[in-house]
């Protein structure tokens, strides 16, 4: 149970100083706390006995509000330090997890669903925290609280009646170990079950327009409500585990108030035990109830955190598949890149999705990539971006260096990519822009809207460049983003701008006048343009054919059409399809 503070122990050393105060001044309350019922039991027996005047009393009186005042700025300060750390605890690890996830590669994103990524770094976060703050004040409590209580109720009340009355602890302490370990068991099971339930939701709200399309709403709403069931069942499982706790505590307590009253009632007529010492007896047995309800709370508590810890570290221990080397060799600029023999096998596949590619690209060359659907072209894209781990046959050398012996942030930084699928943030159409640069002047900003040839479209919006496109630019049409995430590519001015069939949405003519702005724009840097129409590509210096993988034609426009291959074959059924639509 309590392995989950040792899991935390980098974090409980990292602010001891914190912790320290804290915790003594938690206990410095509790002392302060068991004074009061022993000056009412004082009072009582000076009244019965009128062993004290109005003077004595006064004085008890004093004695008692100092005692509150002090116990009140103790509290404050312990409260303050302690559930301070809690949130400190929660701001840290998400911290940490966020960094993590930033550093993951597809490869984790296919094992991790969103759903259950944001039940850990929320529902989970919040079992930790409550770990860090309510878990050290109930252990606290039900250690050196109830110890306190115990050790004044034995030596200056009656050991006997004592320990009579705590006879029920013994079985508080067996129930409690049952109970803890099946509510941490049925909370695994609830967390998982809400970030099913997450992952469901996220996909439902993505996917709301084909939903509609295909007349799903019902069937949908069904899906949910049997999500929502299973989380509601389960969590229902834990809090009937959790509700047992508190009447388990009372039945307890009330079998040690019988027992205390009944026997201290029989020491009283022996006079072994005076009337104040049985009310301060009974009064202690009253406080008693909290320490003994912290012992169930601390289980319920920190076995809630264990389970949601190992959860998060499960997460944070997924090794990064792709790094920076330790020693990276520095580069200024990529004036060659070379792809030799190059191999590629994903890791959940046994088959080549690139093979034996050779290509060699000069700075400032336009490079072609076409082929038909599944040919290799992203996958090819991919290899630069180092998405995975290089353990294929082959290479891709930057200036006659491997990629692998760069540093990740070096070759990020050349690169511009807009991919088949453009993610467009719930920001405004000029802070999307930005996202490539942040620090772009509405000059820079007008500039490659122009070279988007998005300008226009930008001028039609209700708020211009501060219209809010939406989740996932819901509000803009598909050319529309397609030419915002250009744009955004384009704002950084890369090294190397890869395009990946990122035209498709857009009309001939809209594309053509893109094209033209690149050829223009993009002298002396490097520019890969994947494309199923070829009239995006036969500008280019190179052009490259795949298929299954494999550079099957290589050339420019001119040699590939009195090659008379694939690539002459769909030219020529393009053009007459564009003849048939003027």
């Amino acid at each position: 149970m309590f392995s989950v503070l040792g899991k935390l122990k980098w974090f409980f050393l990292e602010h001891k100083k914190r912790y320290i105060i804290a915790v003594s001044c938690l206990i410095l309350a509790s002392i302060a706390d068991v004074l009061p019922p022993k000056l009412i039991g004082l009072a009582i027996d000076a009244i019965t006995y009128e062993q004290a005047g109005p003077s004595e009393l006064a004085n008890l009186l004093l004695i008692y509000g100092g005692i509150i005042v002090f116990s009140y700025i103790i509290s404050f300060v312990w409260v303050y330090l302690l559930f301070g750390g809690a949130y400190l605890v929660e701001r840290m690890m998400r911290t940490k997890l966020m960094g993590h996830l930033l550093q993951m590669n597809p490869t984790f994103f296919g094992k991790y669903r969103t759903g259950d990524l944001m039940a850990r770094a929320t529902n989970d976060l919040k079992a930790i925290s409550a770990t860090a703050g309510f878990g050290i004040l109930t252990l606290v409590d039900s250690t050196v609280f109830m110890m306190l209580i115990i050790g004044v109720m034995v030596f200056t009340i009656s050991w006997k009646l004592t320990l009579v009355a705590l006879i029920p602890l013994p079985f508080m302490a067996i129930v409690m170990h049952k109970y803890g370990k099946t509510i941490h068991e049925r909370f695994m099971r609830a967390q998982t079950s809400f970030g099913d339930l997450n992952d469901y939701v996220l996909e439902s709200v993505r996917g709301v327009r084909v939903l509609r399309a295909f007349v799903q709403e019902k069937e949908d709403e069904k899906r949910f409500r049997e999500h929502t069931e299973d989380v509601y069942t389960k969590n229902v499982a834990v809090a009937k585990i959790d509700a047992m706790f508190e009447p388990t505590m009372k039945v307890l307590v009330g079998l040690s108030y019988t027992i205390g009253l009944g026997y201290g009632a029989q020491l009283v007529f022996q006079n072994e035990l005076t009337l104040g010492g049985l009310v301060s007896f009974n009064v202690y047995l009253g406080m008693l109830i909290w320490p003994m309800f912290a012992v169930g709370e601390l289980i319920n508590v920190m076995q809630r955190g264990n389970a949601s810890l190992d959860r998060v570290n499960e997460t944070l221990s997924y090794p990064a598949d792709v790094r920076s080397p330790e020693h990276p060799v520095y580069i200024n600029l990529p004036e060659i890149l070379e792809f030799k023999d190059l191999d590629f096998v994903y890791p959940e596949s046994q088959m080549k999705s690139v093979s034996n590619v050779t290509l060699t690209v000069k700075r400032g060359e336009t490079i072609g990539v076409v082929g038909k659907t599944g040919a290799g072209k992203t996958t090819l894209f991919r290899q630069m971006l180092r998405e995975y781990p290089r353990k294929n046959h082959g290479e891709l050398l930057i200036n006659g260096v491997p990629i692998e012996k760069l540093s990740l942030d070096q070759t990020r930084s050349w690169i511009g990519y807009v991919p088949q699928d453009q993610i467009l943030f719930s920001k405004s159409v000029l802070e999307n822009i930005r996202f490539g640069k942040s620090d772009a002047s509405r000059e820079e900003v007008n500039q490659v809207l122009g070279l988007s040839y998005l300008r226009q479209d930008v001028e039609l919006l209700p708020e211009g460049l501060d219209t809010q496109v939406g989740e996932s630019g819901v509000t803009l049409s598909g050319g529309q983003k397609q030419r915002l995430a250009l744009a955004r590519a384009l704002i950084m001015d890369p090294e190397i701008l890869i395009l990946d069939d990122a035209m498709s949405a857009v009309d001939g003519k809209t594309e053509a006048n893109i094209i033209a702005n690149l050829r223009k724009e993009r002298k002396g840097k490097t520019t890969f343009i994947a494309a199923h129409r070829l009239s995006a590509v036969e500008h280019a210096d190179q052009i490259i054919v795949l298929e299954e993988g494999k550079i099957v034609e290589h050339g420019t426009h001119e040699q590939l059409i009195a090659h008379g291959g694939w690539y002459a074959a769909q030219y020529q059924l393009q053009q007459l399809e564009d003849q048939e639509v003027v």
